[in-house]
């Protein structure tokens, strides 16, 4: 059973589309989506008696056995509705975090959605031990010791310590892979978008990945990363990250920041829109939201118009005043446009770049061969004495990495001023 209450200035029919899908995705059988108005909600029931009454009413006719409300409820609020329906009620936030425990596959998402699951189950203890008597006591079993609640309570407490000492551990690890990812000059690409926008597909269409890719909501949870060739002997690391949703619950922001910290440390984002959902607009709205709660707004982005086969939209891309391309329209299922994008991620980076000149002695073969490995050599030629003057063009990262190399000396690096005088005359 379904419930929804439509409040001044929201958008309903696309927010209880919405909690369909999450219900389907959550594999449960809707039955009947109850709707309702009100102006606020109400204290006790959210809803309200005369709609609490109409929903118990269309339990017993449909004999349904779970009430998903399209809203988040507080514990009074989800007992009351309990005791009147004579049924089990679940919030948006209990839903979604349902749908996550049933997608988790990885360790570390697992951990960081039974941390979730117990903050939001702290505070309803309650409803499940109102009815159980006292524990006896201690030594000698004397005095009435804790009630089972506080029992529970107690343990909760300790899991939720626990499961952050091992979360912290993984967070190390994880920024331990990112510190060793940073000594290769490749930059990280993030995928991000509203859950559904089809960046699980457009994943595997660049990367040959078999990421689960399935028509429905939050089929992608554990981040998955694959290097990617592009035009011009470039490469990047591509993330395929969590897609996020209109209320995204706070709690799942603040278990997966670990995740979410992909998307804050890439050099660029990829936007995937649903070209053919009508609320589109909306949704990008949304993620632009999610963004901005993570601190990821400053993360430069190129906006990717996906399932254009859907809606007969040709591919193309767009730029901005400065000639930067900013949008790509496309379509993963099919793999049209996605050339297009490859190019422009390409010419992302070389318009980041700068060309230098390296003179490299007939000794340092292990570094020219890295130089030939790692980065792109635009021209080479071998001069009299048998030194390898190289034209190679690098990004800030780049140059981080060559620098740092133990065979490396900073004669090899002929200045640019020396090279703008070569150039000119002057």
């Amino acid at each position: 059973m379904l419930v929804h209450l439509r409040f001044p200035g929201s958008d309903s029919e696309n927010e209880i589309q919405e909690l369909q899908l999450l219900a389907q995705s959550a594999g449960a059988m809707v039955c009947e989506v109850v709707v309702g108005n009100r102006q606020r909600p109400d204290a006790a029931t959210y809803v309200g008696k005369g709609k609490a009454e109409e929903v118990r009413a269309a339990v017993v006719r449909q004999e349904a056995d779970l009430v998903l409300m399209n809203h988040d409820l507080s514990p009074a609020q989800e007992r009351n509705l309990e005791k009147i329906t004579e049924c089990r009620v679940l919030d948006r936030t209990g839903l979604i975090l349902d749908i996550f425990a049933q997608r988790a596959r990885s360790h570390e998402g697992k951990l960081q959605v039974e941390l979730a699951q117990l903050d939001h189950l702290a505070s309803r203890l309650v409803r499940g031990w109102t009815h159980l008597e006292r524990q006896k006591g201690g030594i000698g079993l004397r005095g009435p010791g804790e009630t089972q609640l506080e029992t529970d309570r107690r343990l909760i407490r300790e899991r939720v310590k626990h499961l952050n000492r091992r979360l912290e551990k993984v967070r190390g690890q994880r920024q331990g892979r990112r510190r060793a990812r940073s000594k290769i000059p490749i930059p990280t690409v993030s995928l991000v978008g509203y859950t559904n926008a089809g960046k699980s597909s457009l994943f595997n269409r660049l990367t040959g990945a078999q990421v689960n890719a399935a028509d429905q909501l939050f089929s992608t949870l554990d981040p998955t990363m694959r290097r990617v060739e592009l035009p011009g002997r470039a490469s990047i690391i591509l993330a395929d990250t969590v897609g996020f949703i209109r209320h995204l619950p706070h709690k799942l922001v603040e278990a997966f920041k670990s995740t979410l910290e992909e998307v804050t440390e890439a050099d660029l984002l990829l936007h995937v829109v649903d070209t053919a959902n009508p609320e589109r607009r909306e949704q990008a709205q949304q993620v632009d939201q999610v963004l901005a709660e993570i601190h990821a707004e400053h993360v430069d982005r190129i906006t990717v118009f996906n399932k254009i086969d859907l809606v007969n939209e040709s591919p193309r891309v767009e730029r901005d005043a400065t000639g930067a391309v900013r949008k790509v329209w496309l379509s993963a299922a099919t793999g049209v446009g996605v050339p297009l994008l490859l190019e422009a991620l390409a010419e992302h980076y070389r318009r980041h770049r700068i060309t230098r000149r390296l003179l490299l002695p007939m000794a340092a073969g292990r570094l020219h061969a890295l130089i030939h490995a790692r980065l792109h050599v635009a021209d080479e030629a071998v001069l009299v004495g048998g030194q390898w003057q190289m034209e190679v063009e690098l990004g800030q990262s780049d140059l981080d990495w060559l620098t740092q190399q133990d065979d490396f000396r900073s004669e090899y690096l002929v200045p640019a001023q020396a090279e703008e005088r070569a150039r000119t005359g002057f």
